[in-house]
């Protein structure tokens, strides 16, 4: 059966050491962390994903969510232990305290939010998504929502989903079927199907409240071809009432069917059917639009896709939190085995003399494969860490200039977090399972779960294609190029600030290498995508790697940075840092040298691509 320990120092280092947030009381929710806070957050977060999440994690695989005589079913243990990480509060560290929550900011609950998905992705999606939900709620609801609706969701008596994929359309959401037609009450019946709607039916919880998009159609009935009319509704599986908060009759809303999947077998992903299903528009009521003095049809979106976008960013940035979770928990496993299994000997020479073979953490193959994983893991969590900062800085930052860099940063990094983080997690997943060999591919040890597990988070909350469009036909063109600009700009001033240090020297030359192929690529897409945007596409996904690439280089140099510090101070565990250290050189030497390649990829241009009929693949 596999294992996991949560990785508490490594946060402790990232919040104390590198972002040191202990002194950031100029942000809400910042002004009581210190270190003996934060560390009994994290140890009672730890202790509660190991003891009670990790042991559900392979059993609830094997049985997985039911569906039967119209009923979900979680997997056994679900429920008991979905009750107690709600009467713990561990779904409520980030509300805000007038609901009971503690108010605690994104660094601090995206970090337990990695701690639970690398103990147990299916269960951890539950509350994750529930989250997401009650506070796009919060933001765009009616008062009567927010009052009995959204708390209920907060302390977990309720459960929210986010429902926009249909069968026939997923990224293009003009192509979207569901509508929704305004009744004299104001509320509008809802009809269509959703599919693969994570939580979407369960037994742990009395109600789940589903946020739902969909088309307003017109006085004739007919839905549009674009986004204009596209809305976003809450749709509760019973009805509350509004003056009471109490549950009523069941709305028009049933399961399908579960999804037959891959992995993530306990989530109930389920095919949820609205058949004129009671729903409530959230945000201002959309204006008629009348036709362009040309005739063409006006182009100005919805206003209730703002709050679904919302939701959506802090999903993907949940979703890149998972490949970093699964990178992890799959790496520590392939670390406990390549130092237990018994095959072959050293090239240097025997190191267990007394045994029949040497332990394969001897070979420099496997030492490649683990140390790949973890400097991936620790790079990519610093930069979640910092980003989630960011995050908190873009909303209540008092410096304007601040703000508008964190603003940049959050918008800039949330498509390489998803898109780069969930390829790498993977990667590191299967990556750990081959250091297992023929053990890995069979049931026992759980490496084969991990992959199918891991395999998901490349595909959903827009698939990592979609993603690297997003980030070079709209993250690096926003107002004129100004985030990918402040980034480069940030990057080279750390460089620059440190050339003096002996220590940093070998590391700052390849970051600078890297930075200038990443660059470099920028510079060709800016000349050559506005004449033809298949360039842009055909380069996109090579742009987001070198990103990813260099974003966690930048991590490692900063890092390498205060752990060098502290062994010249001789403060904290000496080993602690030293592994640092060694991972920020891993890093620098076999990573950071890909971008020479994919800078040459990236300009191959999207002839070659494009060149095939539609009929000759």
């Amino acid at each position: 059966m596999p294992t996991y320990k949560a990785p508490v120092d490594d946060f402790m280092f990232i919040f104390h050491d590198l972002l040191k947030i202990q002194d950031r009381g100029d942000l809400p929710g910042f002004e009581d962390l210190t270190e003996d806070m934060t560390r009994a957050i994290l140890e009672g977060g730890a202790k509660f994903c190991e003891e009670v999440l990790q042991p559900l994690n392979q059993s609830g695989d094997e049985e997985g969510a039911v569906f039967e005589n119209g009923v979900v079913r979680v997997p056994q243990g679900f429920k008991e232990a979905y009750e107690q990480y709600c009467d713990n509060g561990w779904n409520r560290l980030g509300a805000p305290e007038a609901m009971g929550g503690a108010g605690l900011p994104p660094v601090v609950t995206f970090a337990f939010a990695e701690m639970g998905n690398a103990a147990n992705q299916s269960f951890a999606m539950y509350p994750g998504l529930t989250s997401a939900a009650y506070s796009a709620l919060a933001a765009t609801g009616d008062d009567w929502m927010k009052e009995h609706v959204v708390p209920k969701m907060a302390h977990g008596q309720w459960t929210g989903t986010m429902c926009l994929t249909e069968p026939h359309c997923g990224t293009d959401l003009k192509l979207m079927k569901t509508k929704a037609v305004e009744q004299d009450d104001g509320t509008y019946k809802l009809s269509g199907t959703k599919i693969f709607i994570s939580g979407g039916d369960h037994d742990m919880t009395d109600n789940i409240v589903h946020m739902v998009i969909a088309k307003i159609p017109d006085e004739d009935g007919k839905l549009a071809d674009d986004l204009s009319t596209v809305n976003f509704f809450m749709v509760p599986k019973v009805m509350v009432d509004p003056e009471t908060g109490e549950l009523g009759a069941r709305n028009g809303v049933s399961v399908g069917s579960i999804e037959k999947k891959m992995g993530i077998k306990a989530q109930a992903t389920c095919v949820l059917n609205f058949d004129e299903a009671t729903a409530y528009r959230l945000g201002p009521k959309p204006q008629p639009k009348t036709a362009n003095a040309d005739g063409s049809k006006p182009k100005s979106k919805s206003s209730g896709m703002a709050g679904m976008f919302g939701m959506m960013n802090a999903a993907r940035m949940g979703v890149g939190i998972q490949g970093i979770a699964i990178g992890d928990v799959a790496y520590q496993n392939g670390a406990i085995y390549a130092n237990e299994r018994l095959a072959g000997r050293a090239l240097s020479g025997a190191k267990n003399p007394d045994g029949a073979a040497d332990p394969i953490i001897v070979h420099p193959d496997v030492r490649r494969m683990l140390l790949a994983s973890r400097s991936f893991v620790e790079g990519s969590r610093a930069l979640a860490m910092w980003v989630s900062l960011m995050f908190t800085e873009a909303r209540a930052s008092k410096d304007e200039k601040a703000r508008e860099f964190a603003e940049d940063m959050g918008q800039l990094m949330t498509p390489i977090i998803k898109g780069y983080f969930t390829d790498k997690g993977f990667e590191a997943a299967n990556m750990s399972m081959q250091v297992f060999g023929g053990h890995g591919y069979v049931k026992d040890h759980g490496m084969e779960q991990f992959v199918r597990d891991a395999r998901i988070n490349q595909v959903y909350e827009g698939a990592n294609g979609v993603q690297a469009l997003d980030l070079v036909g709209r993250k690096m063109t926003a107002k004129g190029g100004r985030a990918p600009m402040a980034f480069f700009a940030h990057v080279q001033e750390f460089i620059d600030a440190n050339q003096g240090d002996a220590n940093l020297k070998p590391l700052l030359d390849s970051l600078q290498a890297g930075l200038g192929d990443l660059q470099h690529a920028a510079l060709w897409l800016a000349e050559n995508a506005p004449k033809d945007f298949e360039q842009a596409g055909a380069a996109s996904y090579d742009v987001m790697t070198m990103f990813g690439i260099v974003t966690l280089g930048f991590m490692w140099a900063q890092m390498a940075k205060t752990a060098q510090a502290k062994l010249d101070a001789g403060e904290g565990d000496p080993e602690f840092y030293k592994r640092k250290l060694v991972l920020a050189k891993f890093w620098m030497e076999r990573e950071m040298p890909m971008t020479a390649s994919l800078k040459t990829r990236s300009a191959a241009g999207a002839e070659t691509l494009m060149e095939l009929d539609a009929a000759s693949f």
